[in-house]
């Protein structure tokens, strides 16, 4: 038997739920694709598909034999597209993920930049603000902010992504500015909300972190809405640099300046990072794409 043939009509018939469709894909008769799937399960003892007249379902056991086997092409695949590509047209799909902000601000610009020198790549984009590994995700690369993970993943600092504090003109005329990192806690907040929950101000006063958070008039996950609501004068807010330029270059917001340094964490050192596994830069899709971006976002940043 061709263990791995009778895989992969396996996984097909997973996927379209039909021994017919799957034939069709293949261009094989029904009959002998549902042997090789007959024979596989007999070789492992064990039954795979639920079979009816009108619906083919996996069995429990089928299920986890779909995961680990699904896995496991994704990496033959990859390993042989590195070998079939290798020094060849970066070519194919070419799959991105990207925290929302920085990807509709930042990212998805230099993407339409990038499609028209690689016409051949398709881009298959993701913006989530959720935690991800490449290797679950079924992603060539990653763009996130935070720390560099420890997952084994190569990490690129791309830019600052430290918070800074900042209000509308009208705002502090109306409230007044606050002069030290203890009068926040009289001032409305705006906090953006992450995976693990919205960010507090903290701030590091002679070796202790204290929180100088003020009472919140609004939460979310959406940056370009609270900046709105920062413009308008309804609280203070603390987001990225990258994010608030085009709201400080247009002096519709500026930044608040203590004493002590604001953040939203005790850690340092907050980047937005490009991440992809190192075998997959061997890939032209995926080298062309990391170098352009690093290339254009380097000099974004040093800008």
């Amino acid at each position: 038997m061709d263990q791995l043939r009778a895989i992969k009509y396996f996984i097909k018939v997973v996927e379209t739920g039909s021994f017919t469709k799957a034939a069709s894909t293949f261009n094989v008769p029904p009959s002998s694709l549902s042997r090789r799937v007959a024979d596989l399960e007999q070789s492992l003892g064990a039954t795979l598909l639920k079979r009816s007249t009108r619906i083919v379902k996996l069995t429990e056991v089928g299920q986890i034999y779909y995961n680990d086997v699904q896995q496991i092409l994704n990496q033959l695949e990859q390993s042989n597209e590195t070998v079939r590509s290798y020094q060849t047209t970066p070519m194919g799909h070419l799959r991105i993920s990207s925290m929302v902000s920085f990807g509709e601000q930042i990212l998805l610009p230099l993407l339409d930049e990038f499609s028209a020198l690689y016409p051949e790549i398709v881009l298959d984009v993701s913006l989530s603000d959720e935690l991800s590994a490449l290797n679950r995700d079924d992603v060539d690369i990653a763009i996130r902010g935070g720390y560099a993970p420890n997952e084994r993943v190569l990490a690129i600092n791309l830019m600052d992504n430290s918070f800074i504090p900042v209000a509308s003109p009208c705002y502090l005329t109306k409230h007044g500015t606050p002069q030290t990192v203890q009068e926040l806690k009289q001032h409305k907040g705006l906090y953006f909300k992450t995976p693990t929950g919205p960010t507090p101000w903290l701030c590091d006063i002679e070796g202790q972190w204290q929180d100088v958070s003020g009472p919140a008039v609004a939460i979310s996950n959406n940056g370009p809405w609270l900046a709105k609501k920062a413009c308008n004068g309804e609280g203070i807010l603390m987001s990225t640099r990258w994010a608030l330029a085009p709201y400080l270059k247009s002096g519709k917001l500026q930044e608040l300046k203590f004493e002590h340094e604001l953040a939203i964490t005790q850690n340092a050192n907050m980047a937005v990072y490009l991440l992809y596994q190192k075998q997959g830069y061997l890939v032209p899709k995926v080298k062309a794409a990391v170098d352009f971006l690093v290339q254009k976002l380097k000099v974004t940043n040093e800008n």
